[in-house]
């Protein structure tokens, strides 16, 4: 089965170390990453989904970044 995250984070290093850390884990980029602007906190943020193939039925209380 394959699960499906959006990791976002402002635009900073700490966004690509984020997505990185997915990519070694064995999650695969799924669709351009987004980048737009957070009006509220004054700051650009990206976003980045991420799909992966598990052999574990799906369960809505997994978390998804352990898997």
């Amino acid at each position: 089965m394959k699960i499906y995250r959006l990791l976002t984070e402002d635009d900073t290093s700490a966004f690509c170390h984020k997505v990185s850390l997915a990519l070694s884990k064995g999650w695969e980029l799924y669709g351009d990453p987004t980048y737009a602007f957070d009006h509220a906190n004054g700051v650009m943020r990206c976003g980045q989904a991420v799909t992966k193939e598990i052999d574990t039925p799906y369960d809505p209380e997994m978390k998804l970044g352990e898997q």
